[in-house]
C-alpha cells in the first residue's frame, strides 16, 4: 500500500468514528423516563396527534394535542356525556416562549422557543392513586436543545387537576372545529 492510500484510510476512519460518536452522543428524546415511570416514548407520534385546544399564559403558548384514542372519546361527548376517558388515552401539552411576529401585518404573538412538554397517560392499573392518570413534564433547554425528564414527580398534575375531577381531570375541551 502507497503512503497515499494508507493516509486516505486513516483518514476515513477517523472520520467516521466521528460520524458514528456523534451519531451516538445525539440524544433520543424517546429514551427519556420520568421519576413517575412515564416514558417518553409512550407518546411516539405526538407530533401528528389532533389539537385539542390552545392556551397561553403570560409566559408561555401551549398546544394541546390527543392521541387518536382521546380525540375518538372527545367526539363522543367524553367527559361532558358524564363517561371517562378510556384506558389508553394520551394528551400532550407543548409549550413554547413566544415574541411578536416581525413579519405580520398586524400584532400577533408567534411560537419561539420550546420549552416544555407535559404528558398524561391513562392507565388506571399504573397510577390507580391519582384517578387513573400518570403525569410527567419534560423540560426542553434552548441553549442544547435536549429534552430531560423533569426531576419532581409529576404528581402535581393530580393535584392541579382536581378542580376538574368532575372532567375525568381534564382541563381543556375539545374545541369545536
Amino acid at each position: 500500500m502507497t503512503r497515499k492510500s494508507m493516509l486516505a484510510i486513516g483518514i476515513i476512519s477517523v472520520s467516521v468514528v466521528v460520524l458514528a460518536g456523534t451519531a451516538i452522543s445525539a440524544q433520543d428524546k424517546y429514551s427519556l423516563k420520568s421519576p413517575s415511570g412515564i416514558a417518553f416514548s409512550d407518546f411516539r407520534g405526538y407530533e401528528d396527534w389532533a389539537v385539542v385546544s390552545s392556551a397561553r399564559t403570560d409566559e408561555v403558548l401551549k398546544v394541546i394535542v390527543a392521541n387518536p384514542t382521546m380525540i375518538k372519546a372527545y367526539k363522543a361527548g367524553v367527559p361532558g356525556n358524564g363517561q371517562p376517558f378510556p384506558e389508553g388515552s394520551k394528551i400532550a401539552k407543548l409549550q413554547w416562549s413566544f415574541k411578536k411576529s416581525t413579519e405580520a401585518t398586524f400584532v400577533v404573538d408567534v411560537p419561539d422557543a420550546p420549552t416544555q412538554a407535559f404528558v398524561i397517560e391513562k392507565d388506571s392499573k399504573r397510577f390507580p392513586a391519582t384517578g387513573g392518570w400518570g403525569y410527567a413534564l419534560f423540560n426542553h433547554d434552548v441553549a442544547t436543545g435536549m429534552m430531560t425528564a423533569d426531576e419532581a414527580k409529576a404528581d402535581c398534575g393530580h393535584v392541579c387537576h382536581v378542580a376538574v375531577k368532575s372532567k375525568d381531570y381534564i382541563f381543556h375541551p375539545y374545541q369545536k372545529r
